[in-house]
């Protein structure tokens, strides 16, 4: 199954792993990892160090297995109602 950036917007993201490719805070760009946890506004990100929490409306991610871009703007919702909208 093809997976493009509507789609991917709609399902679920904990377990996928994601790079941080532009952020308004200089400190997240680079981050990469695993979301072990999301909330309307925020990811926790497991990295190899650590857990992070990053606020989606500041980020684009990239996540690596689908090689796809997508705005934290667009994945502002919370999770049960963003996967409701199929």
């Amino acid at each position: 199954m093809e997976f493009n950036k509507k789609k991917l917007a709609k399902s679920e993201l904990i377990g996928l792993d994601v790079k941080i490719i532009k952020s308004e805070n200089r400190f997240n760009k680079g981050i990469k990892g695993r979301i072990i946890d999301e909330t309307k506004n925020m990811f926790v990100i497991k990295t190899k160090e650590t857990r992070k929490k990053i606020i989606k409306n500041q980020c684009v991610f990239e996540f690596e297995e689908k090689n796809i871009k997508i705005n934290g703007k667009s994945l502002s919702t919370r999770p049960e109602e963003r996967i409701k909208q199929r």
